[in-house]
């Protein structure tokens, strides 16, 4: 059995309460700004940026630090293209669908069709995807666990760093998402979790008019 390896805690760093009343204000300020577009220009990004965003998302906690997820990262226009096709071949039969209309009902204030030019004019898509399992070097698998909390960390973090890089983004599901397997060549033991646009927003671009729900209707203190 290998022995476990256990070093000092370096990266933590405490400050003064009333720093810290401050740094969580300023963050909450921060990421307060942060909305959902789905009108991007096609102006290019460098690519370092995204690189950063994805080693932060990196750091998040995992089960059994497994870090189950990978990140595709799709620029290439011809891919992208590939990808809005069979997006929006599935969109269509999901919106004209009898047994989703409940779903496509919710979906109306948003704004949202089987129409997806976001997937072709965004500088980046971040296909990501979460690893079930991974491989041995005997060919056996090793289970991971607690994926999909895993990855959805992850995810959120990616979020708030594109954000705090001064991007925008938009966290896309669509329908069905297997054809994501086949086009950008992913094993068998990968799902697809979610496909986050990454850019600069378009010029002119709308938001729909939500809320966020208050602390009192999400926070219950015991």
């Amino acid at each position: 059995m290998p022995k476990k390896e256990f070093l000092p805690l370096s990266g933590y760093r405490e400050y003064p309460v009333e720093e810290m009343k401050q740094r969580s204000l300023e963050f909450y300020t921060e990421m307060k700004r942060r909305r959902t577009v789905r009108q991007f220009s096609d102006r290019p990004v460098p690519r370092d940026i995204i690189e950063d965003c994805l080693c932060t998302a990196s750091t998040a906690p995992s089960g059994a630090n497994m870090q189950p997820w990978s990140f595709v990262i799709v620029s290439d226009h011809t891919v992208k293209r590939q990808i809005r096709a069979a997006a929006e071949k599935v969109e269509c039969e999901f919106y004209e669908g009898n047994s989703t209309q409940t779903w496509v009902k919710a979906l109306d204030h948003l704004g949202t069709d089987q129409n997806k030019p976001f997937l072709e004019t965004a500088p980046y898509l971040i296909v990501i995807f979460s690893q079930r399992y991974s491989f041995l070097p005997n060919g056996g698998k090793k289970k991971h666990y607690y994926v999909t909390e895993s990855v959805g960390i992850a995810t959120g973090m990616l979020v708030a760093a594109v954000h705090h890089a001064g991007l925008v983004s938009l966290t896309y599901t669509p329908s069905k998402m297997k054809f994501l397997n086949k086009i950008l060549s992913r094993p068998s033991n990968e799902k697809p979790f979610m496909i986050l646009v990454v850019g600069y927003p378009a010029e002119a671009t709308v938001v729909p008019a939500i809320r966020k729900k208050a602390l009192e209707d999400i926070a219950i203190f015991i």
